[in-house]
């Protein structure tokens, strides 16, 4: 008896450690999520020998899924558990309209094509990992794709700036210009509930042009993202103001010459630009409320972190 009962314990313990084929699946989909982006940014920071068909691409990639999945494999137990967890949250999130499956499918592929046009691609990761207060809400109300705020921007460029030639090369940041003019010259400040942060989406702050500092900030970011700017938003003590990406020393030069003597000649006048230079040496304009012209006066000069919206 003692025996036959130790073989059915044994039998037990054995179909209890059959890994069951769902759990290989799901770990080797999460490993080809994860390998896509890594690999573009292998790919963009390593120099490219030039092999034949590009082999040696092809071999990165591989060794980096061969990588991956002993390690999924090593914490498959927490991994599946984190998955099902998540995977209820996004339930629940669609179920009542919130952050779900398509949101969750848009924020990636996103993520995946602004990687691959920019030479950091390392650098939109780390921003999507940093702090940034109400960071989740303010992403999704800086609605770049909806018609209505792409509509406004586009009416913006035709309001302003439209007869600017010679500059093809600053035509997008002209267009931003355009944008700012159009946003800072309606511009009403309006205050938050009392010890709460209302968060306005972009297509509501454009029906009056009135909120607070994060609500003109989703409104710029989102306006100058929709017509193909490059956008960060700055939070430092109780301020949040929006930036826009320049370029490098040569780009400032005609930049501070297109907004001292035909964009802004006569507010700028007497002004100096303010800017600040990241740690790739990119230049990034301030575009606050305050400003009268682009690169106006920092209304506070901090910085506790950033937001890129590549």
């Amino acid at each position: 008896m003692i025996q036959k009962k130790e073989i059915n314990f044994q039998g037990i313990k054995h179909r209890f450690k059959v890994k069951k084929p769902w759990d290989d699946v799901i770990i080797f989909v999460l490993n080809v999520l994860i390998a896509i982006p890594l690999f573009i940014i292998l790919h963009q920071n390593l120099i490219n020998p030039n092999w034949f068909l590009n082999i040696d691409r092809v071999v990165i990639f591989i060794v980096m899924v061969v990588v991956i999945q002993l390690i999924l494999r090593l914490l498959r137990t927490i991994i599946i558990l984190c998955i099902f967890v998540y995977l209820l949250a996004l339930i629940y999130g669609s179920t009542i309209g919130n952050y779900g499956f398509n949101s969750v499918y848009d924020d990636y592929n996103t993520m995946l094509y602004t990687m691959s046009d920019n030479p950091y691609p390392q650098d939109i990761i780390i921003a999507k990992l940093l702090p940034f207060p109400n960071k989740s809400k303010i992403v999704n109300a800086i609605e770049y794709q909806n018609p209505k705020i792409r509509n406004f921007a586009i009416m913006a460029t035709n309001e302003h700036f439209k007869g600017i030639k010679g500059y093809s090369d600053y035509r997008t940041i002209i267009q931003c210009f355009a944008v700012f003019k159009e946003i800072n010259s309606r511009w009403n400040y309006v205050s938050d509930p009392k010890a709460r942060d209302y968060i306005a989406t972009a297509s509501e702050s454009l029906l009056y042009f009135s909120g607070d500092c994060d609500d003109h900030s989703i409104l710029m970011a989102a306006s100058i993202k929709s017509i193909g700017g490059t956008p960060r938003l700055i939070h430092t003590t109780g301020h949040i103001y929006p930036e826009i990406l320049i370029g490098n020393e040569a780009d400032l030069e005609k930049v501070n010459f297109l907004i001292k003597n035909i964009l802004f000649p006569k507010e700028s006048t007497n002004q100096k630009l303010h800017y600040h230079v990241d740690e790739r040496g990119q230049i990034w304009m301030n575009l606050d409320y305050t400003a009268q012209y682009p690169g106006g006066p920092f209304l506070s000069e901090e910085i506790l972190g950033a937001l890129t919206l590549d």
